[in-house]
């Protein structure tokens, strides 16, 4: 066990396995025998090393030395004149035991001068390692060492192939030092030290060797001499190519003339630097042929201070701009604004100010509930007192759904909005965008921004082809399901500025969502926080009046009917799953299709049967979640609180509608998607205002944004949709600013079925730090056969 981490997991696992975990049988397959627990955990990886060594090999040569080692192939040496053969191979493979007895070799480097270097090689006592390492002087010479003397220097012998001097430095007991000038320790120190660590010898270099500085092509940002006023802040910024050798930057000029008089190994102040031939060319080449930056690279370079992974030079100045960027100096509240915001809105007011001014747009993404509106309000009326906002230069806002429009509808006409500022929605830009493109826009306002995450669509496209001097988009979920979306609203707010949908997917979104790069969240978060505000209502330097949310997962067990439901359901269609064999674009759609089919049904089934059957049996016995639910419904009204109920489905609704109207004698309100304009505000009243209404029913889809329903102190999901940015707008319906009461969130979960399982799975994706990055369910439908089963049963 030569690595000291492999040796690490070997003990490890030699505390979990049993005692009894391998026997190894003789050649009559009866007699066995037992090999101590350590022996077994090593006989059982060699076991496997060897087998993927094979699989992985390519076809035997016949290569009697190559089928010993790549091919797993035992052999015997009986034949005449093998058996110093075998000798022969315990020889060569004994240099990689040099750690196997009670001492190990230490190599220790000296740095006599910048250009000489020393070698000493001593023992390292393995039973007493905090103990100074044993000089060679002194093995060679006291009487104490004679009896292991022999071995050890057997030993060390076998390091003299990889250090040259080592035979002369052992036979004059030392007196010869094995030296070497800087030209001569370059190749040892870069591949001889690194071979020998592999042999787990133990290496002790100076300070100054012990981090080699490797110089990288990188920028000095600097501002222009002759701004004046407000300008773009990416306009400002200049640069010049630098190496960056550690925490210091040189001209190109200065570093080829630090490498002239040099090769490979170089002094620089404290430190070493290393620079091979091939490296070299590429750098000048990185300097020389380097491409133009464009005004955004240079920005995301100051914001991240690296460029290309190496340190980014900024000049004091470029260091001023970037402090006022990050300032919290409050701007002055427009004087007709009727309204009384607390700090936090004000910082946020000011933050989406001072960006317009520099040339950028804002996403504004607070937690629901936070007033991102009346800070965007705030803006708009600062822009009118500014006369930023006039006849000529107007504003555009656009928004999901109008409870009264200006420009919406069958006789909307352009021609008569005199007004500062157009409200519209997506479906109306959609239609008319080429029309609104002829208008000038000062300023554009999207609203719940995640209606354009899918880059591609008609729609993202329609809204970002507007032009307008200043963008600003609204959301509370800036990241849903994958964090291409976000680089969609920001394409929008700034376009250009995270690059191309191809160079995202490269630089942020592989390296964060498949292989948690910390490094790549880091740069993401550095130069993407200047213009995305999220503030949370759990972070009580925010809001410290709001009171608390306890989210809590209650859990129905599936009645009889629903059990045997569900098993059918899920045998019939898995079986249809596993006898699509094709790999085409076909087969595999409708496959995706199948499994997205079985998802439905099944969450259906947990609902209540009837959901799933629609056979007309409106009996609230036949569901597990139906009785959790009066359990959990009889101590909220016995309370005398009012509570809001949200499912998927509207036919579950309509169900849950009859069996609260059979139970408690009142029938709740039901608010969904048929419902006018009209008779949802008047439920959203009633609930409010009306002491009476303790129950109100919603859909998911139609009640998850943009209600004030503070009168409720509970919320139940009946059926989870599995997106928690989905679920947490829900939520915020009750959890927001003017909530007096402490809010319970109950999560319904069917125990025992795909429901719980999916659960786990979308809590563990959520490891994207300070952002929502959630999961809906067509991943699903990629999953194999056997995980499906293990999944759904």
């Amino acid at each position: 066990m030569l690595d000291a981490q492999v040796r690490q997991v070997i003990e490890r696992l030699n505390e979990l396995v049993p005692p009894t975990l391998l026997l190894i049988l003789k050649k009559n397959g009866k007699d066995g025998t037992l090999h101590p627990l350590e022996s077994q955990v090593q006989e059982l990886l060699s076991l496997l090393v060897g087998e993927l060594m094979a699989s992985l090999s390519k076809p035997s040569t016949g290569d009697l030395f190559e089928d010993l080692f790549f091919k797993n192939k035992p052999y015997d040496f009986a034949g005449v004149g093998e058996q110093a053969l075998s000798g022969g191979v315990k020889v060569w493979l004994d240099r990689f035991y040099l750690t196997a007895g009670e001492y190990r070799p230490v190599i220790t480097v000296t740095e006599l001068s910048e250009e000489l270097f020393d070698v000493q090689v001593s023992l390292e006592d393995l039973a007493h390692p905090n103990d100074l390492p044993i000089e060679l002087s002194a093995v060679l010479q006291q009487k104490q060492y004679e009896k292991q003397r022999y071995k050890l220097l057997q030993s060390l012998s076998l390091l003299s192939s990889f250090i040259n001097g080592l035979d002369n430095y052992i036979n004059s007991e030392t007196r010869v030092p094995i030296r070497f000038d800087i030209t001569g320790f370059s190749p040892f120190l870069l591949t001889v030290l690194p071979a020998v660590k592999l042999l787990d010898v133990k290496v002790l270099l100076p300070k100054s060797l012990q981090h080699l500085l490797k110089p990288k092509a990188t920028v000095r940002l600097k501002t222009k001499s002759d701004h004046q006023g407000y300008i773009r802040l990416d306009e400002l910024l200049l640069f010049d190519w630098q190496v960056a050798i550690g925490d210091t930057f040189v001209s190109p000029e200065a570093f080829r003339k630090l490498l002239s008089n040099a090769g490979g190994l170089i002094r620089f102040k404290e430190n070493y630097l290393y620079v091979n031939e091939e490296e070299m060319v590429r750098l000048q080449k990185a300097i020389e042929n380097g491409k133009e930056l464009t005004a955004y690279e240079l920005l995301q370079a100051a914001l991240a201070e690296e460029y290309q992974g190496a340190p980014v030079c900024l000049t004091d100045d470029v260091r001023e701009l970037i402090k006022e960027l990050s300032s919290n100096e409050a701007i002055p509240l427009p004087a007709t604004l009727n309204a009384t915001l607390r700090p936090y809105q004000q910082r946020g007011f000011s933050w989406m100010y001072r960006n317009s001014r520099i040339g950028f747009g804002s996403i504004i993404a607070d937690d629901m509930g936070l007033g991102k509106t009346l800070q965007v309000i705030t803006l708009l009326l600062k822009y009118k007192e500014e006369k930023a906002i006039d006849v000529k230069h107007k504003a555009l806002i656009v928004v999901p759904t109008l409870s009264s429009h200006i420009f919406h509808g069958p006789a909307r006409d352009i021609h008569q909005f005199e007004a500062d500022v157009m409200l519209t929605t997506y479906g109306v830009l959609r239609s008319d965008h080429e029309l609104l493109k002829k208008q000038k826009w000062q300023i554009m306002v999207i609203d719940e921004a995640q209606n354009i995450k899918n880059h591609d669509t008609n729609q993202s496209k329609a809204i970002k082809s507007i032009p307008s001097n200043l963008r600003i988009a609204i959301s509370g979920t800036p990241v849903e399901n994958r964090l291409t979306e976000f680089w969609s609203i920001m394409d929008y707010v700034n376009k250009g500025y995270l690059g191309n949908i191809k160079s995202f997917k490269e630089n942020f979104s592989d390296p964060i969502q498949v292989f948690n790069d910390e490094a790549a969240v880091t740069r993401f978060r550095k130069i993407t926080s200047p213009f995305m505000m999220r503030r949370m209502k759990s972070d009580k330097s925010i809001i410290s009046d709001l009171p608390d949310k306890v989210e809590q997962n209650q859990f129905a067990l599936l009645t009889q009917q629903q059990a045997a439901l569900y098993e059918k359901t899920m045998q019939a269609v898995m079986a249809e799953i596993e006898g699509i064999e094709g790999a085409d674009g076909q087969s595999l759609f409708k496959r995706q299709g199948l499994v997205l089919q079985m998802i439905l049904a099944l969450k259906q089934i947990c609902n209540h049967p009837t959901n799933f059957l629609k056979n007309g049996h409106f009996d609230a016995s036949l569901s597990g979640k139906t009785v959790l639910l009066f359990e959990l419904l009889d101590s909220i009204l016995e309370a005398g609180e009012k509570v809001l109920l949200f499912t998927q489905f509207k036919e579950m609704g309509d169900l849950l509608q009859r069996f609260i109207t059979d139970r408690y004698g009142e029938c709740p309100m039901f608010y969904h998607g048929g419902c006018s304009v009209q008779e949802r505000q008047q439920m959203v009243d009633r609930f409010q205002h009306n002491r009476a209404d303790k129950i109100f029913l919603l859909s998911l889809k139609a009640a998850g944004t943009g209600l004030n329903l503070t009168a409720a102190a509970h919320v139940i999901h009946y059926d989870l949709w599995w997106n928690p940015a989905v679920e947490n707008q829900a939520t915020d319906r009750a959890y927001r600013i003017g909530q007096q009461k402490n809010v319970m969130v109950h999560r319904f979960i069917t125990k025992n079925t795909f429901e719980e399982k999916i659960d786990e799975m979308i809590q563990q994706k959520k490891h994207l730090a300070e952002m929502t990055v959630a999961t809906g369910e067509n991943w699903l439908g990629k999953l194999s056969n056997k995980e499906l089963r293990e999944l759904f049963s």
